[in-house]
């Protein structure tokens, strides 16, 4: 199997090569990745600061590349198809290396599948690096130090605002419009889905206040711990989104860590009864195994039946990770889903 890394010497040719050719066609299929006319944007150099330091834009970007969950959204929103972007890992129930709303919004510009980096074992640096792009969109992700080294041999890299996979959808947006000269249009993207939400929100009044924690995985073979993700964890912040609230529970326990997940013993789930509503991810098999679990079944959430879950291997499940393009691709379904565990709640 061939190295995942690159030597730096090697990639930093590479990097020297795209600077004479990053005004030439893209491989896939078009124009470079500002495929069409733009308007006026953001004045270059541009700099992002963000957790791993600072990152200068020298000027507009014309080949975008990204790594990691869900960071071709934006520029993908934006009209701008990236040169080579993040195989789907999990969620891809067609096996295409595309979630739904990514394959959607690919057809509706008329390109193709842009280059997909397989990050199975980690991000191919090796493939990013032949994209030859002007800068590496990362702002949701996990880059370790050296990762973000690596890459920087190749590009300019934004890298995650403060924590981790711990990046709101908003503040993905804003910094992946930002380092593309486009924050106007960020501003307006983020404006738009929060009124999609806030549309959706007003037909389920039942949502709002209510408390909810979202569980993760379970193995039903051993339920002696739950997991849960914390108030830093996407999926977690976006109850708030729809009128719904932090649980004690789940706020004390998060302000003692930045940890987007954390682990509890079932010996002490009564630790949970100020809980509304849980959201886990599972099937009605993990659904029935909480209810007859001796101690999970007296949550107050599992005795009332005020359960969501949601297949972890589903677009739908996945979207509950909400990212600047599947908010909008799921948020109907999701809602109305959590609205009919509000209405058992008492």
């Amino acid at each position: 199997m061939r190295s995942r890394r690159l030597r730096v010497g090697a990639v930093a040719a590479v990097a020297a090569m795209a600077l004479s050719a990053c005004s030439s066609p893209s491989e896939n299929g078009g124009e470079d990745a500002g495929a069409g006319p733009t308007p006026a944007g953001d004045s270059f150099p541009v700099t992002i600061e963000h957790a791993l330091g600072s990152t200068t834009i020298p000027e507009k970007p014309e080949r975008v590349a990204t790594v990691a969950w869900a960071n071709h959204e934006v520029p993908l929103a934006l009209g701008i198809v990236p040169v080579g972007m993040a195989k789907a890992n999990f969620g891809d129930d067609d096996g295409d290396g595309l979630l739904p709303w990514v394959s959607e919004k690919l057809k509706e510009l008329g390109a193709p599948t842009p280059v997909l980096f397989d990050e199975t074992d980690g991000i191919d640096f090796e493939a990013v690096a032949d994209t030859r792009p002007d800068v590496i969109l990362a702002p949701y992700s996990g880059l370790t130090r050296e990762d973000y080294d690596t890459l920087g041999d190749i590009a300019p890299v934004v890298a995650y605002p403060k924590t981790a996979w711990a990046t709101p959808w908003r503040d993905s947006i804003t910094a992946g419009s930002k380092a593309l000269g486009r924050s106007a249009d960020g501003e307006k993207m983020i404006a738009d889905i929060e009124r999609q939400i806030e549309d959706v929100a007003g037909k389920y009044p039942q949502l709002r206040g209510k408390s909810t924690m979202f569980m993760t995985h379970f193995d039903t073979t051993d339920l002696s711990q739950i997991g849960f993700y914390t108030t830093h964890d996407t999926r977690a912040m976006f109850f708030e989104d729809l009128g719904m609230t932090t649980p004690g529970s789940i706020a004390g326990a998060s302000a003692t860590t930045d940890k987007f997940s954390l682990r509890h013993s079932t010996e002490q789930i009564d630790a949970f009864d100020d809980v509304d509503i849980v959201v886990g991810y599972g099937d009605e098999e993990v659904g029935r195994a909480l209810a007859a679990n001796p101690l999970l079944s007296k949550m107050r959430a599992v005795a009332n039946g005020s359960v969501v879950m949601l297949s972890g291997s589903s677009p739908a499940g996945t979207a509950a990770n909400p990212t600047p393009m599947s908010v909008s691709w799921v948020l109907d379904e999701y809602a109305a889903q959590l609205a009919a565990a509000a209405d058992k709640v008492r």
